[in-house]
């Protein structure tokens, strides 16, 4: 397999990963909007939508398994492929989610539960604002800013206590909705996870640049599970 093969093949399959990445983005900013709007329609139609990415992740990892069992790439090749592999999985869970935040949306439509949708809108402009630089600097090779995004998961996290404590201070003031606006509760741990998700492709970018594998976010967040 010549050079110039291989080196289209990646592009293929880079060029692919960033579509599955606008896809994911643009599923949260739709999820968060729908929540917004209280529109069930909307959340619906975002909730089935997660089966294009769920396929696109697929699509994508099978291309970069042929060309692993075709091509054998070696060195910094490998650790591309390598980096791609484990970032689509970062990014098909975004996807799932912007699915569960969609589903909030439909729990809630016809509730009267107060949201703290500016906050929250906030939140989820921040987390995808970081996944979009973050492909940017994967397609540049940026170290310096794959470095430095990560660190601004800590205004994220800032945010959810945030809503969180407004939350709770709701729960409170209204016991009778402490069900409903737990469902608040899953949106807002989603777009939490959605910039730790970010962070990890960041470690992939320094990876890729320097051969190095890095934890760039020791926050005991990463431990919960989603």
């Amino acid at each position: 397999m010549s050079r110039f093969t291989l080196d289209q093949e990646i592009k293929l399959v880079q060029d692919e990963m960033l579509l599955l990445g606008s896809l994911a983005e643009q599923a949260i900013l739709n999820a968060v909007d729908a929540l917004r709007r209280r529109d069930i329609a909307a959340a619906k139609s975002i909730y089935a939508e997660d089966q294009k990415i769920n396929s696109k992740h697929f699509a994508i990892e099978n291309h970069i398994l042929i060309i692993f069992a075709t091509q054998s790439p070696l060195a910094r090749d490998l650790r591309i492929l390598a980096a791609m592999l484990e970032i689509i999985t970062e990014l098909e869970r975004i996807g799932d989610y912007a699915k569960g935040i969609a589903k909030v949306a439909m729990r809630l439509a016809d509730d009267e539960t107060p949201i703290p949708i500016r906050e929250i809108s906030t939140m989820a402009d921040k987390a995808t604002s970081m996944l979009h630089r973050a492909l940017g600097a994967f397609v540049a090779e940026d170290l310096a800013a794959a470095y430095a995004i990560p660190r601004e998961d800590d205004e994220v996290d800032e945010l959810y206590i945030t809503i969180y404590r407004k939350i709770v201070q709701n729960m409170i003031k209204n016991p009778e909705t402490i069900d409903h606006t737990n469902q608040i509760l899953w949106v807002i741990h989603n777009l939490e996870r959605t910039a730790d998700r970010v962070t990890n492709i960041c470690e992939r970018i320094v990876f890729i640049v320097s051969g190095e594998l890095l934890e760039l976010d020791s926050s005991d967040d990463e431990d919960l599970d989603d």
